[in-house]
């Protein structure tokens, strides 16, 4: 008796597992990539993207690309030199520095020119092309950068309880090449409240 009860309870606890396991399923749903989806009070992609059209706007909107176009009968170029990320968390920088470039290409108003590891990359094709193809671009030809971009993201979080507010600031300046003058100087800032229930719901 004691033996049949004993399988019984083995049985009813396996049917119990299995059905608990089988009860569990992932589901994943394709979104817009225009739409956010905040699963928390991190930087995210939108964040990335609205900063980057943002301040990119703010600093196309001052008289230096004007007053260089006017005097140079050209658009200026610009170079990101170097953004870093001094927040609390990881940010893929790249991302940032991609949106960036997007929204000063789109605007018309200046000029692109590729930098660091790019740039590398760049010249060692032209290199092999001058090597192997019969019309290669003569080396030495680069279009110079007359702005450079850089900046920084820096965080604050502020947290009591099961509250937490996270603050982030971005400064980006632009420095003409030939004069060291700061003729853009912008700030952005984002913060995002993340409220938990006490309960866990």
């Amino acid at each position: 008796m004691l033996t049949r009860l004993t399988k019984l309870t083995a049985c009813t606890l396996l049917g119990a597992a299995v059905l608990a396991g089988t009860g569990c399923t992932t589901k994943v749903t394709r979104l817009d990539s225009s739409e956010e989806v905040a699963l928390s009070d991190r930087w995210n992609a939108k964040d990335s993207e609205l900063v980057a059209n943002e301040m990119i706007s703010d600093m196309l909107s001052f008289p230096w690309a004007r007053d260089f176009e006017m005097n140079n009968s050209r658009r200026p170029t610009v170079i990101i030199s170097r953004i870093a990320n001094k927040s609390h968390e990881h940010i893929a920088i790249d991302t940032f520095v991609n949106d960036i470039k997007r929204a000063i290409i789109r605007s018309g108003r200046a000029d692109f020119v590729a930098g660091g590891d790019e740039r590398d990359a760049v010249r060692d094709e032209r290199r092999d092309q001058e090597l192997n193809a019969k019309d290669a671009k003569a080396m030495g030809q680069e279009k110079a950068a007359d702005f450079a971009l850089s900046g920084t993201i820096n965080s604050i979080v502020d947290q009591v309880g099961n509250d937490r507010v996270t603050f982030y600031q971005v400064d980006l300046k632009l420095i003409d090449m030939e004069s060291n003058i700061e003729v853009w100087n912008g700030q952005k800032k984002i913060q995002k409240l993340q409220e938990k229930s006490k309960f866990g719901f």
